[in-house]
């Protein structure tokens, strides 16, 4: 898992110097989700509904547990940076696990870049774990996702 982390990353900083667009209305592709002590890997999606206003569905495994989320985002480019966006929203999770469900809400805050003349868009973002009920709150919490653009 750590030489994953450490190859999206590495793919990350070598897009630094490239060049890049912001049109795409929708993705899929890979994505991971750091809560605590677990690390939930799958498939991720979103689509833009307007320029600004973007759905977001991932769907993560890990041993004995499955992550659903659906997440709202305003997305917002930067100016002066081709294909950097920042974004900001929330949205609702749910930790399948044997007998021992997790709600919670998750508010969002990160990066998206869609590198220019390859549809690839890297995302990165900061998703607290808000528990609802008896479900414990984790702060330190972060998404990772590796996206084919349309």
């Amino acid at each position: 898992m750590k030489k994953l982390l450490f190859v999206l990353a590495f793919a990350m900083l070598c897009t630094v110097t490239t060049k890049a667009q912001t049109s795409y209305k929708a993705a899929l592709g890979l994505g991971i989700d750091a809560i605590d002590n677990s690390t939930y890997v799958g498939a991720t999606g979103k689509y833009f509904f307007t320029a600004n206003h973007v759905g977001q569905a991932d769907l993560g495994f890990e041993s004995n547990a499955t992550i659903i989320t659906v997440l709202y985002s305003y997305h917002k480019s930067f100016r002066g940076a081709p294909g950097l966006r920042w974004y900001v929203g929330a949205g609702p999770s749910i930790i399948l696990r044997d007998g021992d469900n997790s709600f919670a809400l998750r508010p969002h805050l990160g990066l998206d870049y869609k590198i220019n003349g390859v549809p690839i868009v890297l995302n990165f973002d900061w998703r607290p774990f808000v528990g609802l009920g008896d479900a414990g709150n984790e702060v330190g919490s972060f998404g990772l996702g590796l996206q084919f653009a349309f």
